[in-house]
């Protein structure tokens, strides 16, 4: 509690960080759980205390592509959007690996934009954060190639998760990337022949060359 206390006050003031905590209303996922899904009503806003979650955006064609990763002290701009509109969740969040977070409600989101001056500045941080991010996303998809996108999306993963070995699927890279499996495997096979990683049954470990 005390290390979560530490970091709420070092974003809010003390009082606002001291509501933060009385909320109590602290939410646990395990990997791969959905936190929020497509169409879901969204009724509150999470602040990550610890693990990290990926939001992803499907298509017309229910192809789904990763828009941004979330980690601690960090919450879901669009989460945010669709929880003081109204409106139903047009994202998935799913946690990347064990995820821990507090809820909070609707009715303390509109609050603590006119009480206080850190949370204005947080959640409007948050939402320049995220475009900057998404306009990252649509430029990659863009304008680059594949097989660069696919080593930037691999060189994240091991930024976020502290580790050069990755436990994914082909599969999940194809979904993430919003591409095909067996694109995905043919791209690592080049990367595995340019000695940047080796492949393993659902586990790419990142060499020294990497990137």
């Amino acid at each position: 509690m005390e290390t979560l206390r530490n970091s709420l006050t070092l974003l809010f003031e003390t009082a606002l960080a001291e509501e933060i905590l009385a909320i109590k209303n602290v939410k646990t996922f395990k990997e791969g759980e959905t936190i929020i899904d497509y169409g879901m009503a969204i009724k509150f806003m999470p602040y990550i205390i610890s693990g990290t979650i990926r939001v992803m955006k499907n298509d017309e064609d229910n192809r789904e592509i990763l828009l941004y990763y979330l980690s601690s002290n960090e919450s879901c701009s669009m989460a945010y959007s669709c929880c003081m509109e109204a409106k139903k969740s047009e994202v998935r969040a799913i946690a990347e690996d064990n995820v821990s977070l507090i809820a909070i409600p609707h009715d303390k989101l509109d609050e603590w934009l006119i009480k206080y001056p850190s949370w204005k500045s947080y959640i409007f941080n948050g939402f320049t954060q995220r475009f900057n991010e998404l306009l990252k996303s649509i430029e990659s998809i863009a304008f680059h190639k594949l097989d660069e996108r696919l080593i930037t999306y691999l060189a994240n993963k091991a930024k976020i998760t502290g580790k050069s070995a990755l436990q994914l699927s082909h599969s999940q890279i194809a979904e993430e990337m919003g591409t095909s499996r067996v694109v995905i495997s043919r791209l690592l096979k080049h990367l595995e022949n340019d000695k940047k990683l080796l492949l393993y049954r659902n586990e790419i470990k990142l060499l020294k060359d990497f990137g």
